[in-house]
């Protein structure tokens, strides 16, 4: 990684709106919490000019990129209180920025099209929230490619790669363990299997690290952590993003809503 270029980041991004919950949750999500809150600090004085989520919660038969210069709310959640279906994020979006993803993505032969009324759903929201809370900075989305197809999203990253030289932050928002059937107690062994193999697998070598990524299913307790891998798939395109680069884990926790593993990552 040059001097100049920005890291990329996996990150679990919690259950739905939760930073305007926190009275609700106690200190449940203090540990999440803190690990977004060090983002800027990670990043020094390299404030990003935009950020790019490639965000679990949007697919595509064909890649489908955000592009409205004020991105609407998708409340793309049920069971939460009234209020949490009214909550704004502000944050401008960047059609410039989009336009340069899919030259990108076109480029490596990459179909990818602009969406101009796509909103911000809570994978965004509720990641972006505590790292800039004064919403501040462009926001750009990034669908997933139907299918879910791990050597594809991994392409997706590497096409972006540029953008890290570019002051475009790369973030992937999905969530280290996914089953919402098991979402306590009853997924503790299985979130506990698959992040010790996934923490493991990301403190390799790139190249091992890649290996990996790409036999997922083969990991102790994979499909009990991720029945479906609509949450994982935005750690390959973070990936992807900084194949030559190593990776740190940012954020770990064994308690998560009580009872699950879960984790960020950080490459570069």
């Amino acid at each position: 990684m040059s001097s100049t270029a920005l890291p990329t980041y996996f990150l679990s991004h919690g259950g739905g709106p939760w930073p305007w919950m926190l009275a609700h949750y106690g200190n449940r999500y203090d540990a999440l919490k803190a690990s977004l809150e060090d983002i800027p600090r990670q990043l020094g004085s390299a404030k990003p000019k935009a950020v790019l989520v490639v965000t679990a919660h949007w697919e595509a038969s064909e890649l489908r990129i955000s592009a409205s210069p004020k991105p609407p709310m998708i409340y793309d959640y049920g069971g939460f209180p009234d209020y949490t279906y009214d909550i704004q994020y502000s944050a401008p979006g960047s059609p410039e920025v989009a336009e340069r993803v899919q030259q990108l993505l076109n480029g490596a032969g990459i179909a990818a099209h602009l969406d101009p009324l796509r909103g911000f759903d809570h994978g965004t929201f509720s990641a972006m929230q505590p790292i800039y809370p004064a919403a501040d900075v462009p926001i750009v989305q990034l669908s997933l490619k139907q299918g879910l197809d791990p050597a594809e999203h991994i392409a997706i990253g590497r096409a972006l790669a540029p953008l890290r030289e570019e002051g475009v932050l790369i973030i992937g928002s999905g969530l280290s363990y996914h089953n919402l059937r098991q979402f306590g107690a009853a997924g503790a062994e299985a979130s506990h299997q698959f992040d010790a193999w996934l923490r493991a697998s990301m403190a390799l070598a790139p190249a091992e690290r890649e290996a990996r990524l790409l036999a997922w299913e083969s990991a102790p307790a994979a499909r009990a952590a991720h029945p479906r891998e609509e949450h994982l798939l935005p750690l390959m395109v973070a990936h992807g993003a900084a194949t030559a680069d190593g990776a740190a884990n940012v954020y770990h926790e064994d308690s998560f809503m009580g009872a699950l593993a879960v984790s960020s990552f950080r490459f570069g």
